[in-house]
C-alpha cells in the first residue's frame, strides 16, 4: 500500500523510499458514526477507514486496518516462536469426521457453520481446531522421543454468533491465533502451561493492555486450570473480581465463596410457624418480620437473614435410568440467602454440561407441594428434589424461609437439624465487599473483554481420537494437552476501546500503521517542498511515515484526520516552520515545539522508548 515520494531534487518515480501519501492512500473518513455502531472501537475503527461491514458480524479489513492487524500478528508471532512453539497453518474448511469423533459436531449446536459439498460430503468452517491439531500429531508422532511439542497458527475462525455485536470485538469471521501443547506427563504440561502464561503477559504488555489475569472455569472445553487473560472496558460482556490486597483476580463465573464454619446445633431454638400474610418478596417478608418485631441475633431483621428457595430444571445428560436412558430435566431446589439474585453464568458454569431453566407455571400446577412464593427446603427434600445450597447455608445457620403453605413462613429454620441438601452451589451474585477467596481484603467488580483464555485440557481430546504413544518402556500412553487461545482481531478492538478520545484513535507505537503522521499546513511550495524533505528524512531513519500530502485540503480538515486516524506521533509543517519550528503533537499528550533539525531524532527515540 505504500507509495513511491518525490525526495528533494528528484522526479517521482525515481526513486526508491517508501512513503505512503495520504492523496493516493485507498482511505475515506467519516464525521458520523455508523448507524449500527455502539462501542467506541466499532465507531472509530469503521469512521477512520480501517475496516468496513460486509455482512452481518463479518468485516472487510482496509489497508489502514489490515496493517495494524498485521503488526499485531507479528507481535504474537515473535512470543510464540520465542517461548518455543512452532507454526503452522491448517485449513478453515474442515471434514466432519474429526469434530463426530469429540462429539462436537452436533454439541457445538448452531453456533457451527456447517455446509456439503457438490458430492454431499459434511464439512464445517473451523472455529476452533482442537480436533486438528490432535490429528496432526496422531498421524506423524509415535513415540515418547518426540514429546513436548507446542504447534500452533494464526487463522481465521468461524462462529455463527447469534447477535453479533460491536464490530470486530464479537464477529462471525474473526482471527485468532490457537495453539496447543502436547505432553507426555502432567508435570511437563503444568511447564507447557507456565510458558504459555508468561508469553501472554509479554504479548499483553508490548501492546500497551490494562488487563488482569482471572481464574475460570473450564467449560466446553474441559480440564483442569484455566485462566482468562480480560481487559478492562466498560462495554466489556465478561464481569470480573480483583482483591483489594492485588492478590486474586477471577472471573465472576470461578469465584469461590467464602462459606462461614459449621456450627453446632445444639442449643439453637426451635423453628416456629407464622402466618405472613403478602410476604411472596423478600422486602414483603423482611416488612413483615419487622412490623411483627421478629429478631436475629437480637436486631431486626435483615434480607440477608432470608433464605430463597428457587426451583429450576436441570437437564443432565450424564443422568440416565435402568436402561441407560436420558432422565430428562429434573426439578431441582436452589437455596439462595435472600440478599443475593440468582447469577446465571454463575449457575449455568456449576451445572456444567447440564443445562437449566426455570420452573414454569405448569411445573408448580404439576406439583401441589410447591407453593409459588412459600417455597421452603423442606417439602423439596420430602418430595424427592434435589437440593442444592449457597456456601452460606452451612449446618448451624438458621433462616426465615418458605414454609410451603400460602402466606406462611418458618423463622429460625437450622441447615443441618431442620433440613439438610444435596450439595452445595456457586449460583448467587458476587457484590463488592464480599470477602476475597484470597483471605485477604475484599472484593471489587470490574467489566472485562476476553484477550485470551489458557486451559490445561488433559487428555480429553488425546483419548476421543485415539491417541496411542510409545512411552519409555514400550507401554502405550496417551499425551496430555494445552490449549492456549488469544483473540488477534479482537485485540485490535480492545486496544481502541482503551485507547482512544474524543477526537479519535490513540494507538501504541508498537501497532501504530505508521509511526508518524507529518501534515503540511502552509500551502505555498516552500512548506510543501519542505514536507518532502521532512518526510524522506524520517524513512531514512527507518520510521513509517504517513504524509499528508493532499494539496486542497484546508488545514482544520488535517488535523482532524490525524486525531481520528491515531497514529502517536503527529508533525505539523505550519506557521513557525519559517523560523526552523515545527509542531510534534503526541497524540493523546502535550504539543511540542522543536527545531526542525531535531524533529527526526526526537521522535525516533519517543518511538523506541
Amino acid at each position: 500500500m505504500s507509495m513511491r515520494s518525490t525526495l528533494a531534487g528528484g522526479a517521482r518515480g525515481n526513486v526508491t523510499a517508501m512513503i505512503t501519501r495520504l492523496s493516493e492512500l485507498f482511505l475515506r473518513t467519516l464525521r458520523e458514526d455508523p448507524a449500527d455502531a455502539e462501542v467506541p472501537s466499532h465507531k472509530l475503527l469503521v469512521r477512520a477507514g480501517y475496516i468496513r461491514r460486509a455482512a452481518p458480524g463479518v468485516y472487510s479489513w482496509l489497508p489502514l486496518g489490515l496493517r495494524t492487524l498485521r503488526k499485531i500478528e507479528a507481535i504474537v508471532r515473535e512470543e510464540m516462536d520465542a517461548m518455543g512453539a512452532q507454526e503452522l497453518l491448517f485449513p478453515a474448511l474442515l471434514p466432519r469426521d474429526p469434530y463426530e469423533a469429540t462429539h462436537r459436531w452436533t454439541e457445538y449446536g448452531d453456533d457451527l457453520f456447517r455446509l456439503q459439498d457438490r458430492k454431499g460430503a459434511d464439512m464445517l468452517l473451523g472455529p476452533t481446531h482442537e480436533e486438528m491439531f490432535t490429528a496432526q500429531v496422531k498421524d506423524l508422532y509415535s513415540s515418547y522421543k518426540d514429546f513436548p511439542v507446542t504447534l500452533y497458527q494464526i487463522q481465521t475462525k468461524y462462529r455463527d454468533e447469534a447477535r453479533p455485536r460491536a464490530g470486530i470485538l464479537r464477529g462471525r469471521e474473526f482471527v485468532m491465533k490457537d495453539s496447543y501443547s502436547f505432553d507426555m506427563t502432567d508435570e511437563g504440561l503444568a511447564e507447557s502451561y507456565a510458558r504459555h502464561r508468561a508469553a501472554y503477559q509479554r504479548i499483553f504488555d508490548r501492546v500497551g493492555l490494562r488487563y488482569e489475569i482471572c481464574r475460570a472455569t473450564s467449560g466446553a472445553m474441559g480440564g483442569s486450570a484455566s485462566e482468562e487473560f480480560l481487559a478492562y472496558s466498560d462495554n466489556g460482556e465478561d464481569t470480573f473480581v480483583v482483591s483489594t490486597a492485588g492478590d486474586y483476580a477471577a472471573n465472576v463465573e470461578a469465584v469461590t465463596t467464602v462459606a462461614p464454619p459449621s456450627r453446632s446445633v445444639e442449643g439453637l431454638a426451635e423453628a416456629v410457624e407464622y402466618d405472613t400474610p403478602a410476604s411472596e418478596t423478600i422486602a414483603g417478608l423482611v416488612q413483615w418480620a419487622n412490623d411483627a418485631q421478629v429478631l436475629v441475633d437480637g436486631r431486626a431483621v435483615l434480607p440477608s437473614d432470608t433464605l430463597k428457595c428457587m426451583v429450576i430444571k436441570v437437564d443432565d445428560p450424564r443422568a440416565v435410568d435402568e436402561d441407560g436412558e436420558p432422565v430428562g430435566p429434573q426439578l431441582t431446589g436452589i437455596l439462595l440467602p435472600g440478599d443475593r439474585e440468582l447469577d446465571e453464568k454463575r449457575l449455568e458454569a456449576s451445572l456444567e454440561p447440564a443445562t437449566f431453566e426455570l420452573a414454569s407455571e405448569e411445573d408448580f400446577t404439576n406439583s401441589e407441594f410447591l407453593v409459588k412464593g412459600y417455597v421452603g427446603p423442606r417439602a423439596l427434600a420430602a418430595n424427592g428434589v434435589r437440593v442444592l445450597a449457597d456456601p452460606r447455608v452451612a449446618d448451624g445457620t438458621s433462616w426465615i424461609t418458605g414454609a410451603d403453605a400460602p402466606q406462611r413462613h418458618v423463622v429460625g429454620l437450622v441447615a443441618g437439624r431442620d433440613f439438610f441438601v444435596d450439595g452445595y452451589i456457586e449460583a448467587a451474585e458476587i457484590k463488592a465487599g464480599d470477602p476475597s477467596p484470597s483471605g485477604n481484603g475484599t472484593v471489587e467488580l470490574a467489566r472485562g473483554i476476553e484477550l485470551g483464555h489458557i486451559f490445561q485440557l488433559g487428555r480429553k481430546y488425546t483419548e476421543a481420537m485415539d491417541v496411542q504413544i510409545l512411552d519409555e518402556n514400550g507401554k502405550r500412553a496417551v499425551p496430555t494437552m494445552g490449549s492456549y487461545g488469544i483473540g488477534v482481531s479482537r485485540m485490535m478492538a480492545v486496544i481502541a476501546e482503551q485507547r482512544h478520545d474524543e477526537k479519535g484513535l490513540v494507538w501504541p507505537a508498537a501497532i501504530a500503521p505508521y509511526q508518524v503522521h507529518v501534515a503540511v499546513a502552509n500551502k505555498d511550495a516552500a512548506a510543501l517542498e519542505a514536507g518532502e524533505q521532512l518526510v524522506a528524512q524520517f524513512d531514512a531513519a527507518g520510521l513509517e511515515v504517513l504524509y499528508d500530502d493532499r494539496p486542497k485540503v484546508s488545514p482544520g480538515v488535517k488535523f482532524k484526520d490525524a486525531e481520528l486516524l491515531g497514529m502517536p506521533f503527529v508533525v505539523i509543517l505550519g506557521r513557525s516552520f519559517a523560523d526552523g519550528i515545527v509542531e510534534l503533537r503526541i497524540r493523546g499528550g502535550e504539543t511540542l515545539e522543536v527545531a526542525v533539525g531535531e524533529i527526526v531524532e526526537r521522535v525516533q527515540a519517543l518511538v523506541h522508548s
